[in-house]
């Protein structure tokens, strides 16, 4: 199982990777989104925003998110590190349930280029 620290290096990973992206990819990671990632078998969320390009986490707390976040994911950790280092394919994954995606219609849109 994933620990908590493991999972926030992932969304560290995943940040800087998505700062390194060009074209349609890049333009689809630079909304300006508040952003929710409930890592479930830790029962832990990293809150933060999705800005320039890069996911900023400004908050590690305990239990499911406190507010309700534009983009909110949730999934276990070791689902998490597997998704970054590119060993889970994120679209079966969410179409098997192993992944949460909420957001907006038009954010879920303009986020399908990450996916």
């Amino acid at each position: 199982m994933a620990t908590t620290q493991e999972c926030r290096a992932a969304l560290d990973t995943l940040s800087d990777t998505m700062a390194g992206a060009d074209g349609e990819v890049r333009a689809a990671a630079a909304l300006d989104r508040t952003l929710s990632c409930h890592v479930t078998d830790l029962d832990v969320t990293f809150s933060g925003r999705l800005a320039d390009g890069r996911i900023e986490v400004l908050a590690t707390r305990p239990g499911p998110p406190a507010e309700k976040a534009q983009i909110r994911l949730a999934m276990t950790g070791d689902d998490l590190v597997a998704l970054v280092r590119g060993r889970l394919n994120f679209a079966k994954a969410w179409a098997a349930g192993r992944i949460r995606l909420e957001a907006s219609f038009r954010d879920l849109l303009r986020l399908r280029t990450l996916l």
